[in-house]
């Protein structure tokens, strides 16, 4: 498995991955519509593109030259790293790879002089147990309105760094 960044040119490819893990990940807290909604605003090459120009970093993990996840993180004004997105495709999860892309996030901030990392995920999502089995603490719960009638439910979770 390698973990490499992605400049402008591959953002088809999270694009591609968001479409094949968002169903699964989703199905049975969100609507298909909210999904479809979602994937359309958040993962449209132009908004991808967009968010490298303003300081994100996307990451794929490959499987001999297949993609099989993603991480989006970005560096915030108080030095925080943010991850804005980690996905995985479902036959993948279970086999220690989320928690690899987690430890190359928290290697990449602490190159960085990062006090810790966070993230927001929906309050529903069976990633909270993983997030809470690898030291993320609940900071506190927030709901967003992302337009169309839909709320995004979520948990901002942090990871201090030692």
């Amino acid at each position: 498995m390698i973990i490499r960044a992605i400049g402008p040119s591959e953002v088809r490819i999270i694009q591609n991955l968001a479409h094949r893990i968002w169903p699964d990940t989703f199905s049975e807290i969100l609507s298909k519509a909210q999904v479809e909604y979602m994937l359309n605003w958040m993962y449209s090459p132009e908004k991808l593109v967009s968010q490298l120009e303003q300081g994100h970093h996307f990451f794929l993990l490959t499987d001999q030259d297949h993609p099989t996840g993603f991480v989006g993180i970005e560096q915030q004004e108080d030095q925080r790293v943010k991850i804005h997105k980690l996905y995985l495709l479902p036959s993948e999860q279970g086999k220690g790879l989320g928690k690899m892309m987690l430890d190359f996030v928290i290697d990449w901030a602490k190159e960085r002089s990062a006090p810790s990392v966070y993230l927001n995920v929906n309050r529903y999502n069976k990633a909270v147990d993983f997030y809470k089995h690898i030291g993320m603490n609940i900071l506190h719960s927030e709901d967003i309105d992302i337009g169309n009638g839909y709320l995004m439910e979520d948990y901002v979770m942090e990871l201090p760094i030692n």
